[in-house]
Order: structure tokens, then sequence, then C-alpha cells
């Protein structure tokens, strides 16, 4: 006979001192044969090359585990296996410890049950009025059973939820400066979507099961406080599962022109559960920031503070994908009330939302519920020139927000390790290159929002909103964000693929850039981003008759060809005279590449005679 056999024959006091919570009975009872097959005994805990064999092991139990889990038709326990599945892989890190455990635990069983066992106490029916009443421990099997369920339908829940939360508030770390100006954002694995489906779809069933297996204890045994208390904690579970199972599949765009049209949808994930009959007419309408935070309050929102076009949309079930959508086409606003600013705040730091509701009734429920989720902050601007300053309010928020924030509060200052992330993240994003910003560039960044000069570590450097997008650079009449964009777009639209190939150093302050082209040869040069005007670049160059260098800044208007360059409106006559011979211009040796690591240094002009 199988020790798995025999195990029953134990005391549940017994059993619970047996397996630790690392390797539950649940692993014993379901992987019973495998684990009494393998060569525990052979392993040496000491032998560090058995280590490739224990990981073995431990790939193998969670992979039986999985396929248990996928063909227990009973939905608590395939979700209690996944659970015990993740927390076993702590294991990952020390297989070893494993084999350790399930040695121990065959030792202890083999020990146990080698000695005579006591026949378990039964308890005597008690009678009251002359009818047999059930053993105290029989009656309290179902409350237990159903306070583990009651707990396991939470921790679900709560993954559920905070999935949710990743998919509809976060920056998206992977991506968190993506998209074009209007910075749209979607979701871009829907298969992450169709597993949320899955789960809320579970969870709606587990909560239904679990609520009539209370109303049958409560027939049964009448209704006691604890039952009643179940019952709140299972119809409050219903509520937040029907409530959160609204997202915002295609959110809107994050900087709006009032007057524009836009475009967004909405996905219902628990659409096959909804009551037939009438249609669900989903709605949108836009709120202010302490609109959304009263939101998490549980108030309704009543004050209009933006007429929105095209604010209705109908909830509708695709048979084939399985999704339930509402796509609200050609959005506009046509006008937008502001809010009273404090300080020196402007039009472009004041974030708004969309507010999308629906009344939704579920298969089973007695009443409807009403359903809201609000978009990622918006910021709505009513001219063009407006749009640059709105832009860094969202970068601003998607790359520093916290995770479950109150809306839509964002830190007034950051480490300058988190703003690096953030530049060369939107930099690459936006040129669509794979050369982000080195060590090099990001010193000089450093220097110019910090206005000095820098050594040392400085990652941790607080960033202030005002250094950002605020402040004027000394002696500028821009930001540092406006100019930042400005290299952006100028990268973008003119020299992409000189980037991409490393044929511009970009950003250097001048102090360095005396120090790199002193000394050097005559036609020596280098390009980097002006300093003075926004969208502009400078040729550095060392001129023919003397060894000093000069430069040129050159706006972003021109077309970016040498005979072009020739003929821009105020260029020096050393300038021309340069371009003109650029086929004669060196680059810096290999050796200065090296040191400036990588080919950040070549010819950039390539003529043919």
């Amino acid at each position: 006979m199988q020790i798995s056999q025999q195990l029953p024959h134990l005391t549940n006091q017994t059993l619970n001192e047996l397996y630790p919570d690392t390797f539950p009975i649940d692993v014993r009872h379901y992987l019973a044969n495998w684990i009494e097959e393998q060569r525990w005994e052979d392993f040496d805990l000491d032998n560090a090359e058995q280590e490739p064999l224990a990981r073995r092991l431990l790939d193998q139990m969670l992979e039986l585990l999985h396929e248990v889990a996928f063909h227990n038709p009973n939905v608590v326990e395939r979700v209690k296996l996944q659970h015990i599945s993740r927390n076993m892989s702590v294991f990952q890190t020390q297989p070893m410890q494993l084999v350790r455990t399930v040695r121990d635990i065959l030792r202890k069983e083999r020990h146990l049950l080698g000695q005579p066992q006591m026949q378990p106490f039964q308890q005597i029916p008690a009678q009251i009025n002359g009818t047999t009443q059930p053993p105290r421990e029989a009656s309290n099997h179902d409350v237990d059973a159903l306070v583990l369920k009651v707990l396991d339908i939470q921790t679900c829940r709560q993954q559920i939820h905070q999935l949710q939360e990743e998919l509809n508030w976060e920056k998206q770390e992977a991506e968190p400066m993506q998209g074009t100006k209007s910075c749209v954002y979607t979701i871009p694995i829907l298969s992450t979507l169709s597993f949320s489906l899955c789960r809320c779809e579970q969870l709606l069933g587990v909560n239904s099961n679990l609520r009539q297996e209370v109303m049958l204890v409560k027939r049964d045994h009448g209704s006691a406080e604890h039952f009643h208390q179940l019952e709140e904690n299972l119809n409050r579970l219903l509520q937040t599962l029907i409530q959160s199972s609204l997202v915002v599949e295609k959110q809107p765009p994050q900087v709006i022109k009032t007057q524009s049209k836009f475009s967004s949808s909405v996905r219902y994930l628990l659409g096959e559960k909804m009551a037939p009959g009438k249609p669900v007419v989903l709605k949108a309408q836009i709120i202010t920031e302490s609109q959304a935070r009263n939101l998490g309050q549980g108030v309704i929102p009543t004050e209009n503070v933006g007429e929105l076009i095209n604010s209705t949309a109908i909830l509708e079930h695709n048979t084939a994908s399985k999704s339930t959508c509402a796509t609200f086409r050609n959005m506009s606003i046509r006008k937008i009330k502001r809010a009273d600013r404090k300080g020196s705040e402007s039009v472009t730091e004041e974030k708004f939302a969309l507010l999308f509701t629906a009344e939704i009734t579920i298969t089973g429920c007695e009443s409807p519920y009403i359903v809201q989720m609000i978009s990622l902050p918006v910021v709505v601007i009513v001219h063009g020139s407006q749009e640059n300053n709105a832009m860094a309010t969202i970068i601003w928020d998607c790359a520093f927000s916290e995770p479950n924030r109150i809306p839509f509060v964002v830190p007034e200052r950051v480490p300058w390790s988190q703003m690096c992330e953030a530049l060369s993240s939107k930099f690459m994003s936006e040129v669509q290159t794979s050369r982000g910003l080195n060590g090099y560039n990001l010193h000089c960044l450093a220097q110019k929002i910090f206005d000095k000069d820098i050594s040392g570590d400085f990652n941790n450097m607080p960033v202030s909103w005002a250094q950002f997008n605020k402040e004027v650079l000394p002696g500028r009449n821009f930001t540092f964000w406006q100019w930042f964009e400005g290299v952006i777009d100028l990268t973008k639209k003119c020299l992409k693929a000189y980037w991409s190939e490393g044929l511009i150093f970009g950003f250097i302050g001048k102090q360095h850039l005396h120090v790199i082209l002193q000394n050097k040869p005559s036609g020596t040069f280098l390009l980097r981003f002006s300093d003075s005007e926004i969208g502009g670049i400078t040729i550095a160059y060392v001129g023919p008759s003397e060894r000093k260098y000069r430069t040129s800044s050159l706006s972003l208007r021109k077309t970016w060809t040498p005979l072009a360059l020739a003929t821009v409106s105020g260029t020096s006559a050393a300038s021309v005279t340069c371009i003109q011979i650029c086929q004669k211009m060196k680059s810096l040796r290999s050796s200065i590449q090296a040191s400036t690591q990588g080919s950040i240094w070549r010819d950039w002009f390539r003529m043919r005679g």
C-alpha cells in the first residue's frame, strides 16, 4: 500500500504539523504517485553539481500542478492549485531546498505510519428533544470551507483589480513616453485582456456558488450572525467585481484641442454575463481632477465642466471574439470650464479625465449596477501654441505618477536618474531610433537643467517640475522641456538617420567642446544641438587658417543638405567656406571615439565630386 493511501488515518493535528506552508498537503495529495516514484534519498544536499537535477524535478512538479489545475472541474480547487504553484516558485533560487523539504516529509510519514495508530475518538452524537444532532466538528465543516473559499476569492479579486489598475491607470513601463504628440495610449497585449475576461467570469461563477452555499447552510443551520456577515462580504465582492470589469481599451488623446475630433473605446469584461434585453448605453463626460478624486469616495459628479459631443455609445457584443465593447467615434470638446488656478499655475497644467458610465444588469442579480471607469488624465487646450506645455504636463504625469495614486497626484520633485530614463525613452520613441542617450548626453542635459558644472554621482539630485517646464533657462526665453522637445522634433524630421548611425554628438556643452576641438587639424568638426535656438543644430569646426574652433547655428526650418546649408541666411562666410570644402573635413581619430564610448565621431557629409 502506498504511503499516501495510509495518510487519512493520521489525525488532523499531525497532518497540519507535517506539511509546511511551502509544501502544502494539496501537493502531496494530487502528486502522490509521482512524488513517491522519485529518488529523493539519492541526493547529496551538499553537492552543488546535483542542483540542475533538483531544478528539473521542481519544473516537473510545477508542470504537473498546472496540468492538474487545468483539468480540475472545481473552480475553487483550480484557483487554489494555481496559488500553490505560484508560491512554490520560491524554490527556483534554491531547488535543493525542495529536495530537503520533500525528503524530510517522506521520512516523517514513514516514521509515523510505522507506529501503531490509535483509533480516532468517536464523539457520541448528542440528543436534543429526542433528535440526534450531528457532531460539532461536522456542523462546522461547511463554515470552515466557506471561510477558506471567501479568502481565496478575496485574493483573486485583489489580483484582478491590480491587473486592471495597471491596464487603465499606470504609465505602461515598457513605453512610458510612447505615442505621437497626441499621446494616444492603447492596451498593447490583447491576450492580457482575454486573460482578465476569463478571470472575471471565473470569479463571478465562484461568487455565485459561494452565495448559494451560504443560502443552503442558512437553511439547514439557521440564520446565525456569521452567515449574515458572509453574505455581506460576498455581495460586496460581487459589486466590486461587476464595477471593476469596465476597462478603457483605447485611451483618448492625452492632449485634446477643443473642436478637434478624437475617438476612444471601452470594454466590459463580463459582457457575456449581462442580462439580455434593452441595449446598454455607455455615457461619457469630462470631469475635473477634484471630481475624479471624489469618485473614490462614492461621490458622483453632477456639475458639468465641459460640453462633449458624440458622448454616447452602445455596448455591443462580438460573438466571434467574445468581447463586449463600446466605441466612441468623432468625439470632440466644444467648450471647457476652467477651475480657479493657484499661484503661477497655467491652463496647460490643469488635468481632466473622461468618465464612462453605464447601468448594467448581470444575469442572476436582482438589481442593476452603476458601472464607472475614468480615462488617463488629459489636458484640454484651445490653441496649438499650448500643445508643447500641455505635453510637458502629460509626460511628467505618465513618467512619475505612483501606482494606486489619488487622481492625479504627481511628485513635485523626482531624482535625476528617473528623469534620465524618461528623457531617453521619450527621445527614442519619438525619433523611432534604437540609439538612446548615453552618459555624455545625460551629463550635458544635467548641466543644462541644473545650470552648473556637475561632477561625481548626481543621479539622486532632485529635479523639480519648475526646472522642467516653468522656469526659463538662464539667458534664454524658453524652458528646458521646450528646448528638448525642439531637439526631438529636429532629429525626427531631419536627422534621424544621422543620429541613428552615430554621426551626431548632439548634446555637448561649449566648455567640453573647446577641450575636444583644441589642437585638432584644420577641418575637424562635430555636430551639436544649438543652445540658443529651439530646434537648431550647430556645426563646430576648426578653421582652415587657425587652431580655434568656430560654430554656426542653423535653423530647423531649412533643408538639411550641404548645398542648402551654404545658402542659409545669416551664415558666416567662414561657415560657408567650411561647408563647401566639407569633403575634406576629417573626423576625430579612433582614439577619441574609444574614449567617448562608441563611434560618435564620424564624417557627416559624404560628398562626391
